[in-house]
């Protein structure tokens, strides 16, 4: 069990609720990074960013141009990029499980389909280049439909 498992102060109640806290914090982050994730490719935020950079270069003529003023731009660009680094590997994260997912459940369908693909991802290296190259192969002696080789 866990030492912290009976600590009031730290889940809020009696003991045992530190894997649905865990749970729960998991999906607060999930739901925030997809959500952050949304927002930061979008045009305003852009704009947003780019307003912010115009108001820091206009403003520096006021404040001389100290080192003052120059942190305060490296220290927001640092601390954002610091975070987004973890949102972006959280996003693609889910986004090749969901993918991958997509394409277990197509080769698991389809009966021409070798079963064995569906654990590619976990073959050695040596394996997936001798499978690469097979599939190669296999595309080169192709008929094509279209003309398009």
């Amino acid at each position: 069990m866990c030492a912290f498992a009976n600590c009031h102060w730290l889940n809020g109640h009696s003991g045992g609720s530190l894997i649905g806290m865990n749970e729960t914090l998991s999906k607060l982050f999930t739901r925030a990074a997809q959500w952050i994730a949304l927002q930061s490719g979008q045009p305003a935020t852009f704009a947003f960013a780019l307003f912010m950079v115009l108001v820091w270069g206009a403003v520096g003529p006021v404040f001389g141009f100290s080192n003052t003023w120059q942190l305060v731009i490296n220290t927001a660009t640092t601390i954002i990029t610091f975070l987004m680094v973890f949102l972006i590997q959280s996003s693609q994260n889910r986004d090749s499980a969901a993918v991958q997912l997509k394409l277990d459940e197509l080769i698991r369908v389809n009966v021409a389909a070798r079963n064995r693909l569906l654990v590619l991802e976990d073959l050695p290296e040596e394996e997936l280049q001798r499978l690469k190259k097979e599939f190669g192969v296999a595309a080169g002696q192709a008929q094509p439909e279209t003309g398009c080789r």
